[in-house]
């Protein structure tokens, strides 16, 4: 790993600042000039908050130098492209909740604020962690190299909400109305405390979004173990991603090429976490091959598109 200054604690509460703002900007000021839930404007504004993250690439460039600019644009990618992917596995929670279309921008909304707070934690954890116990750096290599290998036999019909161990305690525990009430996740009915379905649809979300982080964080502190890359990375990763989730929803299974390459990104990045005591392989060179991967599973997609089901009869 390359050597990185520290960053201020006052530039870290700068942006942390900045980044609520532009949370508040994406979930209350952007939606008075487009509508997410229509593709053209769900591209619109998926493209502005990717230019946003390309920006702030820009500037770390200016600010840290090309190795740091390269870290947090391969980081970038990889989380985006993971993103991506999940995605899907949003969409088949929402379709087996039978969540009601005008309810999915708020369990959205928070699954997202969860996922930059997960993603924080596991930072600073793993960071802490690796320079502590250097070994954890072959653990964690092989770690991704397995989730690459389990990607890669996925057959897209393996996720079912409802064998979410938290989404099933919450049920044991917890009594769950009937319908759902509104944008509510609890209500108090007779005297006695519910929680909704809309509950479990954020629960299951939020479980799901700290699996997710185990596998993107990793393959981020893989690349760097600055913090603060790797956090921004994210977090402008994230950003965005309601917008590109309504823009996804309906051509989702186009990019049916694309977990073959994100699965051959994690295996590549494993190889490099682990190598990284013998041969340390330079930054620029694993952007290059993120970047040729992706772009090689979406062509492929596109140029061999899936086969339409056969209608029943």
């Amino acid at each position: 790993m390359y050597e990185y200054e520290p960053v201020s604690l006052i530039i870290w509460i700068g942006f942390i600042i900045s980044i609520v703002v532009m949370i508040i900007l994406d979930f209350w000021g952007l939606q008075h000039f487009f509508d997410v839930t229509k593709i053209k404007d769900a591209l619109i504004v998926s493209a502005l908050w990717i230019g946003a993250g390309l920006a702030f690439n820009v500037l770390v460039y200016f600010w840290q130098g090309v190795t740091s600019a390269l870290a947090y644009l391969t980081a970038f990618l990889v989380e985006k492209s993971l993103s991506v992917d999940n995605l899907f596995v949003f969409l088949v929670i929402f379709s087996y909740f039978a969540v009601p279309f005008k309810y999915q921008r708020t369990v959205l909304l928070l699954g997202i604020l969860g996922a930059m707070v997960f993603r924080g934690i596991f930072i600073a954890a793993g960071v802490t962690l690796l320079k502590m116990f250097h070994w954890l750096v072959y653990i964690l290599g092989a770690i991704l190299i397995m989730t690459g290998i389990r990607l890669l036999r996925k057959t897209g019909e393996e996720v079912d909400p409802g064998k979410n161990p938290v989404v099933r305690l919450a049920r044991r525990f917890l009594p769950i109305t009937d319908h759902y009430e509104g944008a509510k996740f609890f209500l108090r009915k007779n005297g006695q405390f519910l929680g909704t379905p809309l509950l479990l649809v954020l629960i299951a979300i939020e479980t799901t979004d700290i699996v997710f982080a185990v596998d993107s964080v990793p393959a981020c502190l893989a690349i760097t173990w600055d913090p603060f890359i790797v956090w921004s990375s994210n977090v402008f990763a994230i950003l965005g991603l309601r917008a590109l989730f309504f823009a996804l929803a309906g051509v989702m299974r186009t990019f049916h090429y694309l977990h073959y390459g994100l699965a051959f990104i994690l295996v590549f990045i494993g190889i490099k976490m682990i190598l990284a005591h013998f041969y340390k392989i330079p930054v620029g060179i694993a952007l290059s091959v993120v970047g040729a991967t992706l772009f090689i599973a979406i062509m492929a997609s596109v140029i061999w598109p899936p086969k339409a089901e056969p209608v029943p009869e």
